[in-house]
């Protein structure tokens, strides 16, 4: 399956909490941190809800 790098790129401070949970569900704890996760239909829903906060790359 397909992998995509998830970067934090703004900050979750004042955000609703729903987007910080969200965020924190990514394994997401610094901001410019990166991850690499399965491309699959949760992530992508994940991605959707918090897409203002951070930036992807499809590989």
């Amino acid at each position: 399956m397909a992998k995509v790098k998830v970067t934090l790129t703004k900050s979750v401070i004042g955000k609703p909490e729903t987007q910080r949970e969200t965020v924190r569900a990514l394994g997401l704890r610094k901001m410019h941190q990166t991850v690499e996760q399965e491309d699959t239909p949760q992530l992508r829903g994940q991605l959707a809800k918090i897409s203002h906060l951070v930036t992807v790359e499809e590989n």
